[in-house]
């Protein structure tokens, strides 16, 4: 009983020590920029391995040399509520759990199916299809605000699981609770991916458009905030009809938010 509460003891210590270590990696961030993240450095070193070459565009822009155009526009599309939150949107995360149940409801549903196939085929009932069957995966939509995926990019893994989600819960509240909100969207516009090893707001206007990041206009503003979600996608065809489209809802809802 003794060892197994020294063990108790000593994970919980653990715990503790973590979670001083995030708290005073995020008080320093009140003055002090963030060279890197977690999420960029695990996109350089699978760039190093994989294309073993980083080509890297990344360069810090203050909040005031970010255009109001391009805060407004993520807002609007990332997080419109990113003003009056304290970092944590119930209600989207209560609607994303529900969709996510919805789709992988119907994903077992699509793979039953298939298994029921696949054994026909094996028993000789019916012929072999002419394309390997492949097993559908649920898409997962999220409901994270600007400050939790700030969170995840800064400290935390890709991987998806009630720890992780957990300790960004935590790292969520302490950007809240120590950062202002203006500070929260300067280091979330610098360090966000637009793009393969193309980060940061002032990155991305000079990538995409040529111009500086406060030099960007509403429509070019609301293209980039498009892109968010999955920039490796888009970042071929940043001018396609889609991103066009989805933009120009953007920036009809972009005069209605409220930037810090």
């Amino acid at each position: 009983m003794k060892s197994a509460w020294r063990i108790f003891a000593l994970l919980v210590l653990s715990a503790l020590a973590l979670q001083l270590y995030f708290l005073a990696r995020v008080a320093l961030m009140v003055v002090v920029d963030p060279q890197s993240t977690s999420f960029q450095r695990s996109e350089a070193w699978r760039l190093l391995t994989e294309k073993h070459a980083l080509a890297w565009r990344q360069q810090w822009a203050p909040y005031d040399r970010i255009a109001q155009s391009l805060k407004r526009a993520v807002i609007a599309s990332e997080d419109a509520g990113f003003a009056e939150h304290s970092g944590i949107e119930w209600d989207a995360l209560e609607k994303a759990w529900e969709r996510n149940q919805k789709a992988e409801a119907r994903v077992e549903k699509i793979n039953q199916q298939l298994d029921k196939r696949l054994q026909k085929v094996a028993s000789g009932k019916v012929a072999s299809p002419p394309k390997p069957a492949v097993r559908a995966q649920p898409k997962v939509v999220g409901g994270s605000t600007i400050t939790q995926q700030l969170a995840k990019n800064l400290f935390l893994g890709g991987e998806r699981s009630l720890p992780r989600k957990a300790q960004e819960f935590a790292i969520t509240f302490m950007l809240e609770g120590l950062l202002s909100k203006q500070r929260i969207l300067e280091i979330y516009l610098n360090n966000v991916e637009w793009g393969e090893g193309v980060f940061g707001a002032e990155a991305a206007a000079q990538n995409y458009f040529r111009v500086g990041a406060n030099g960007l206009g509403a429509m070019q503003a609301a293209q980039l905030a498009v892109m968010l979600p999955a920039p490796k996608r888009f970042e071929k065809r940043p001018g396609s009809a889609y991103v066009v489209g989805r933009a120009g809802t953007v920036s009809a809802r972009m005069g209605a938010v409220e930037v810090p």
